[in-house]
């Protein structure tokens, strides 16, 4: 994965950096040798594994329409050679009832629909529309993160993030049509129940009894279909939202 010592050195921005996907996305890229730029609201964490890290991170609340344009702005005048070879959208929040129950469509108050689709659905394409001459500079490509929630009432996502999730589907398939023409490749992950922090008590239910691979997912095997969705691998690759969840879709 090391990069060759005379090829240019490629940079990735990504949102949502700071645990599970994100942070094992981060380190993918990184030992790949690739430049990360890291968006996140929280500030940079100590225990990350590359040294220019607290350099390229960038604090931003994703839900404000101000502060993404603010960090839009911050972003552009950080590129090197006004090029960026990938964005990742990983960044998404998906608020819980009290006690942490399921936020369904009955009592998901308007504010908090509002909320989910700015961090998870507008600030996407905020980013990309924002940067789109540096991404067509370098011929990158966009990753956007979706999820299985997106295409099925799932037991512990609720209302808004999985309708955002299926918005964010669709907006990967036009964003294809739009940004492949000035030659930016736009696809989607949509990964399924990964071993992260945020996974919710009676997830082993759902591995015992959907999941044909009878095992979660890890953070760093969605971070190396990320990886091959932002390189030359997946040059004729437009338009897909790949499933990573061991079978749970079928």
């Amino acid at each position: 994965m090391t990069r060759p010592s005379n090829a240019p050195r490629r940079t990735l921005l990504l949102t949502g950096a700071s645990r599970g996907i994100g942070h094992a996305t981060a380190i993918r890229f990184s030992s790949a040798g690739w430049r990360v730029i890291t968006l996140s609201r929280h500030a940079f964490p100590e225990v990350c594994p590359w040294g220019a890290g607290p350099e390229d991170h960038i604090e931003v609340d994703l839900g404000s329409h101000d502060d993404t344009v603010r960090a839009i702005s911050e972003i552009r005048q950080r590129l090197d050679n006004d090029e960026l070879h990938a964005l990742v959208n990983n960044a998404a929040i998906s608020p819980k009832a009290v006690g942490g129950g399921r936020l369904g469509t009955m009592d998901t108050d308007i504010e908090t629909w509002t909320h989910v689709f700015h961090v998870n659905f507008f600030a996407p394409i905020m980013i990309a529309r924002g940067l789109i001459e540096e991404l067509k500079h370098a011929k990158g490509a966009v990753v956007n993160v979706t999820s299985i929630a997106g295409s099925r009432v799932h037991p512990f996502a609720g209302a808004a993030y999985a309708t955002s999730k299926a918005a964010l589907a669709a907006l990967t398939r036009e964003m294809a049509s739009d940004f492949g023409r000035v030659g930016v490749r736009v696809n989607a992950i949509a990964p399924g129940e990964i071993d992260t922090s945020i996974l919710s008590p009676g997830t082993e239910k759902i591995v015992d009894q959907q999941i044909p691979m009878h095992r979660l997912g890890t953070p760093d095997e969605v971070a190396k279909i990320i990886y091959v969705l932002c390189t030359e691998t997946s040059s004729y690759v437009n338009g897909a939202e790949i499933h990573i969840n061991g079978g749970q879709h079928v």
